[in-house]
């Protein structure tokens, strides 16, 4: 075991004192090197933050001098804009002002010069005024010897001039119409006569006979009984369910149905017929065969009227107006049947407008549907024209198609080439031969009616109708007419006869003068 003595413990302390002491000066000497170190370094960003800060501050310097010397530039230069601008603006205003007074020193010489012209004017004036007194008097003067040499006044003389004047311009306008007229027929005829005979050779129909009433025919004269019935049962209740009247006199073996309504007489009949064959002829009976028979001839009466419209290749029509085109299929006019007519008018009024370039299914439309009233006209008030255009529109049919309803009598003025040429075709239907019969008591009356309207005028010497009533040729008396009233009294006669008649087709009129001078040589 060691024991330590004091020596020992001297010798140990020593070393330590003497370590700790060399430790201390060794960290002293480090701390003074590190902040000698510190210090140097603390200096060297100081010197380059003051000199960063000096090249800022003459840098700061150099920029602001810059831009104040910029500013200064811009400166003087609106300052030198603004000079400039003033002095043109003064420039300008001096100009101006200059003009102005060059201006007022021309007012001035102008109203000096009004002045002086208006004081010339006004002398001007009053000797005019003078001068116009002594004209007048000279004027009131003549006029007097002039009465007394003429022994006429001065108002007989102006009543004498203006008739003088009067006839001069009637002469004038008469030779004026004359010669339009001849240039738009020089230029019109040509073509209308084309298309007119295009139209009518391309289209031919069938003629017509008169038909006012049925004729049933009747196996035997014992068949008149069996109609007629006990006690007139039977006739009665054939009248009574057919709404015709049965007429059996004594015509042999044939029955007459008269009714003013071509439906109704045509169910009658068929509904003999079907009962002279059936041979049942009995009231029950009589009301079973009229009500089929009825329904029959509706459907017929459809029927009639699509095979119309197909033959006329036209688009899809109301089925109500397809019934009424069917039911024309029984009404006649003049004896012509009313189907066939629309039908003819239908094919005529689409060659011409094809011909024109126009629509041609429009026309062949309002063509088929012009005499459409006529299928009911007599069931209800008005004339066909207005129903048909009523039944027209209300049905939705193009404007032109209703136009051409309206128009084709002359009720309206037409609107469209189409409604022109519908008329036009209507007129062509009705004027050829064979189209429509006449009875030769209206026949007479309407050439009478002619020849009186053509008598109706002052210098006409006689009047007469030839060709049929297509023609009424005029004689005048030539010392009281001259060549242009002729013209005149013939455009007169002519609207006289569009007011006053109804008739088919034209009226040609012809005024003929004729002077003859005869000397007799001795």
């Amino acid at each position: 075991m060691l024991v330590l003595t004091g020596m020992n413990y001297v010798e140990l302390i020593v070393p330590c004192v003497l370590g700790v002491f060399v430790g201390a000066l060794i960290m002293h000497l480090f701390y003074t090197y590190r902040v000698s170190k510190a210090n140097l370094s603390a200096a060297k960003i100081i010197e380059d933050a003051n000199t960063k800060a000096d090249n800022i501050v003459k840098e700061s310097i150099l920029d602001a001098k810059t831009q104040a010397y910029e500013i200064k530039l811009e400166a003087e230069k609106e300052a030198k804009e603004k000079r400039r601008e003033v002095t043109e603006f003064e420039n300008k205003l001096l100009q101006r002002e200059q003009s102005i007074d060059r201006r007022s020193i021309a007012l001035q010489g102008k109203e000096d010069s009004l002045e002086e012209k208006l004081l010339r004017v006004k002398e001007k004036q009053i000797e005019l005024g003078n001068l116009e007194a002594q004209l007048q008097e000279k004027i009131d003067s003549k006029i007097t010897e002039l009465e007394k040499i003429a022994a006429m006044s001065a108002n007989e003389a102006k009543e004498e001039l203006f008739k003088l004047v009067e006839q001069k311009m009637t002469n004038e306008i008469t030779a004026y119409i004359k010669e339009q007229e001849e240039e738009a027929k020089s230029k019109a005829s040509m073509l209308s006569r084309d298309i007119i005979a295009t139209a009518i050779n391309r289209y031919a129909q069938e003629e017509t006979i008169e038909r006012t009433v049925s004729v049933v025919s009747l196996p035997s004269e014992e068949m008149k009984g069996r109609i007629i019935g006990r006690e007139g049962r039977n006739i009665k209740a054939i009248e009574q369910f057919t709404g015709a009247d049965i007429i059996i006199d004594d015509t042999p073996e044939a029955i007459t149905i008269v009714c003013f309504d071509p439906i109704r007489r045509e169910v009658a009949r068929l509904s003999l017929e079907t009962l002279i064959r059936d041979g049942r002829i009995q009231p029950a009976r009589i009301e079973e065969v009229v009500e089929k028979t009825r329904q029959e001839l509706n459907e017929t009466i459809r029927k009639a009227g699509e095979d119309a419209i197909f033959q006329l290749g036209l688009s899809k029509m109301d089925k109500e107006l397809v019934m009424m085109v069917g039911k024309l299929k029984y009404r006649t006019s003049y004896g012509q049947n009313g189907l066939q007519h629309s039908l003819e008018v239908a094919h005529l009024a689409g060659i011409m407008a094809a011909e024109l370039g126009l629509n041609q299914q429009l026309a062949k439309r309002a063509g088929l549907l012009h005499d459409i009233g006529k299928s009911i006209d007599y069931e209800i008030e008005g004339s066909h024209v207005e129903i048909g255009a009523k039944y027209a529109k209300k049905h939705g049919e193009h404007p032109i198609v209703i136009n051409a309803i309206e128009s084709h009598h002359g009720d309206k003025e037409p609107t469209s080439v189409i409604s022109v040429l519908v008329a036009a075709a209507d007129t062509l239907s009705a004027a050829r031969p064979g189209s429509r019969s006449e009875t030769i008591q209206n026949y007479i009356q309407r050439l009478e009616k002619l020849e009186e309207i053509g008598k109706s005028f002052e210098g006409v010497d006689r009047v007469f109708a030839v060709q049929a009533g297509r023609e009424i040729r005029v004689m005048v008396k030539p010392d009281k007419m001259d060549d242009l009233s002729c013209h005149r009294i013939a455009r007169e006669i002519k609207e006289k006869i569009e007011t006053e008649l109804t008739y088919p087709g034209q009226i040609k009129i012809t005024v003929i003068r004729e002077l003859r001078a005869n000397e007799l040589a001795k």
